[in-house]
């Protein structure tokens, strides 16, 4: 049996993106024969400064999108990443394995840091370091990934071969990214050219699953599109990235292809697609937004399903991080 592994980070509301780009992907992933772990990053959170009151209750929010979507904590381990020591001791052993020309490579550290990199946290240098620990503190040797984060993975394939080359091991096994076809990317309502982010200053830039439906329907009216009728083909719409955004949405939300939306749309304007978006994305969300509420209501419940998962998580993870501290040469803990 294999183990997938994968992270989100618990800033800021889940959006749309991270549903249809990735949420909605691992509960999917739950029906196979695979073992899924799947961690809320709040490690990785802290690499830019978070308010400790929000990091608690967005940790606890994102949980409960995670609950509302689908991930059932009996058959997926769930979990944040500070209640599991051994993430952070095999990411210091990564970063003295790893090479700072390695880590220089990593081209979503220059996005992120932008001109004033000698500003930024160490943390989101070594981010990468942490994020190869994740996966390797318990042999995952499958991720699912978009394209961004396929340079980490590389990475962490580079550290696990190092580690096993300088510790004449075999210790770590390779991982696979799970690259899954289907999965949308997903753009901001303002600008087709940039992904919707939790991060963006713009509220009206992206669909929170928390939001209900009358601020849903909103935020799709206003979306951002041209004043040109909706084409027959796909490929008429290359020039056009905000409606081909709203397109792949539609497609996304009720399972089929953006060429089956247009057949239907074909020659209309934006107005009444609009409205008929609006309403799939409502049915489709609205369940998930009345579920997360309804999980926020009892703090300590999703408290101790975080808990529960880190014990699960950390029998996994303690045996193989401790054998990597002997490999290294520490003396055994007490």
């Amino acid at each position: 049996m294999a183990r997938i592994f994968s992270g989100i980070q618990p800033t800021g509301i889940a959006t749309l993106g991270n549903y249809l780009g990735a949420i909605r992907n691992w509960v999917a992933l739950q029906d196979g024969a695979d073992e899924c772990v799947f961690c809320l990053v709040d490690m990785h959170a802290i690499t830019v400064f978070q308010e400790p009151a929000a990091l608690r209750e967005q940790t606890r929010q994102m949980a409960a999108v995670l609950l509302a979507c689908g991930i059932n904590p009996e058959r997926s381990i769930l979990f944040h990443q500070s209640a599991v020591s051994a993430h952070a001791r095999l990411a210091w052993i990564f970063n003295c394995v790893a090479r700072i020309g390695w880590l220089n490579r990593m081209t979503q550290f220059k996005d992120k840091a932008g001109k004033d990199r000698e500003a930024v946290s160490t943390g989101l240098y070594v981010y990468p370091n942490l994020m190869a620990a994740d996966i390797h503190a318990y042999h995952a040797t499958k991720v699912p990934v978009g394209d961004d984060q396929l340079q980490h993975l590389e990475l962490a394939n580079d550290i696990a071969e190092k580690f096993n080359h300088d510790f004449s091991s075999t210790f770590f096994p390779r991982i696979e990214p799970l690259v899954l076809k289907e999965s949308a990317r997903v753009m901001s309502l303002r600008d087709g050219m940039k992904k919707m982010s939790k991060s963006d200053p713009s509220d009206q830039s992206r669909i929170n699953l928390t939001d209900d439906s009358d601020m849903i329907a909103a935020k799709i009216r206003r979306a951002k599109t041209d004043s040109e009728p909706l084409p027959e083909q796909l490929d008429q719409l290359a020039e056009r990235p905000e409606a081909r955004n709203l397109i792949g949405i539609y497609a996304a939300i009720l399972g089929q292809t953006p060429q089956e939306i247009l057949h239907r749309f074909a020659g209309s304007g934006f107005g009444p697609f609009k409205e008929q978006l609006a309403e799939a994305l409502i049915a489709h969300l609205a369940p998930i937004g009345a579920r997360t509420r309804d999980y926020l209501t009892d703090p300590t419940g999703l408290d101790q399903i975080l808990q529960a998962g880190a014990r699960r998580a950390a029998a996994i993870a303690e045996p193989i991080v401790t054998e990597a501290e002997r490999l290294v040469g520490f003396l055994a803990r007490a």
